[in-house]
């Protein structure tokens, strides 16, 4: 077992990084005068990653949606649903499935270790039987059904499916009805002991915590991995979106619109490359910047307008959007804006603003036990350290955020998702 202490001069904290013997990554952060705790536990599989390679050498494919189904059946045990056990202790529990994870969580304020003993013994052990399997299933394709029905999620993927060609992020994270009607229990108990890993896992413990007593619960409840962990097989993507426009009508009363810029990358962004990004994104279309004003004087959104930078460790994209009378023209006025400021360059005031407002908000973050959880557990994942992005975010100069615009936006690569009322549809 390894342990290393990560400190911050900027911040005057650390936390505690450990490579545990059975495999597994924690990461302890001790935070002072706070009364509450909060632990994530999870895995790098997320809906993305359906082909694999085992430790075999045998190339697997599974149906598109395991992964959240097996994070739905992972609660379930032959003595009952785990949620009842942290309910006993007044712990709040919850679980997640992203593109590229899956998560499992809770918060308390009072027995943390009896609680993460929870967390470590569910996760580890699986229970799925042929009826408990197939009863999940009408259980899912309640949920597939009620996302399809949202018009922002399908906004969102109809916006995936313009920009990225092969690449799985595409595709729901639940699947589809269909595709999930071919989970079988032999299935979950593969993607299971395959990134179930613990060399492919995390333990992020934030807040009222003891780092010594955390060692000790891993000890006691951690099982030792294989130390060779599946090989993810995402297939290659081309530098070219897969179409310029997609719309579909939805019974919305304003249409709805999200537009996209993708980037090809072929590994994590690096910490430098995360911080431009923030203080370019926030600098071209936070609520101070010129195009926000422009859109709004033109009534070409409302407040429900919002921007994210959507990346992992095989994709990276610009997303943004809300409601408009005229998504077009948004969307016009938008990409003309980034073309300008690729041809001309950006405002030295405005990066200054745009740099200290990022700065700010990434300090503040650190208030949070959540926050600070969810940053930790981003970053494992991306092969980054949080301190060392606030240490270069606060050093960024305007030739490194241009030198970002020119590496993120490109004008043909960009894409259109509209979601339209009955009546606009054409």
């Amino acid at each position: 077992m390894t342990i290393e202490h990560i400190k911050s001069s900027i911040l005057d904290e650390e936390y505690v990084k450990i490579k545990h013997s059975s495999g597994l990554t924690i990461y302890s952060y001790p935070k002072k005068d706070y009364n509450s705790s909060y632990a994530l536990f999870g895995t790098k599989f997320g809906s993305i990653n359906t082909s694999f390679v085992d430790q075999s050498g045998n190339k697997i494919t599974t149906p598109d949606g395991i992964a959240h189904y097996l994070e739905h059946k992972l609660f379930e045990s032959e003595d009952g649903d785990a949620f009842s056990k942290f309910a006993q202790t007044g712990a709040s529990a919850n679980a997640y499935t992203a593109f590229d994870k899956t998560m499992y969580l809770f918060s308390c304020s009072d027995n943390f270790i009896t609680n993460l003993e929870f967390l470590l013994e569910f996760v580890q052990n699986p229970y799925f039987t042929k009826e408990t399997v197939e009863k999940e299933q009408g259980i899912i394709s309640q949920e597939i059904r009620m996302y399809d029905d949202s018009p922002d999620w399908r906004a969102l993927f109809n916006l995936l499916n313009a920009l990225y060609v092969n690449h799985p992020i595409k595709k729901d994270i639940a699947g589809t009805v269909e595709s999930i009607s071919q989970i079988t229990p032999e299935l979950l108990y593969t993607c299971y002991n395959n990134f179930y890993n613990l060399n492919n896992m995390v333990l992020v413990v934030v807040g009222n915590v003891n780092t010594d007593e955390v060692i000790k619960c891993a000890d006691k409840f951690l099982k030792k991995s294989s130390e060779i962990p599946p090989s993810f097989v995402i297939p290659e993507e081309p530098d070219v979106i897969n179409m310029e426009y997609i719309e579909q009508t939805f019974p919305v009363s304003i249409p709805i619109f999200q537009l996209g810029f993708k980037e090809n990358i072929r590994q994590p962004l690096s910490e430098k490359q995360l911080a431009e990004t923030d203080v370019l994104t926030a600098m071209l279309f936070g609520e101070s910047s010129m195009l926000y004003k422009q859109l709004e004087e033109n009534k070409l959104i409302n407040n429900s307008f919002s921007f994210e930078h959507f990346e992992s460790d095989s994709y990276s994209a610009l997303l943004l959007g809300g409601e408009s009378r005229n998504p077009k023209k948004a969307a016009e006025l938008i990409k003309n804006y980034v073309q300008d400021k690729l041809t001309n360059g950006l405002d030295e005031e405005e990066f200054l603003l745009s740099k200290r407002s990022t700065y700010g908000d990434a300090i503040a973050s650190f208030n949070s036990i959540e926050g600070i959880g969810n940053i930790i557990n981003s970053m494992h994942f991306t092969n980054r350290e949080m301190f060392k992005y606030i240490d270069i975010l606060s050093k960024l100069t305007l030739e490194d955020v241009e030198n970002r615009l020119r590496e993120q936006f490109s004008i043909d690569k960009c894409a259109l998702s509209v979601i339209l009322p009955p009546e606009s549809e054409g």
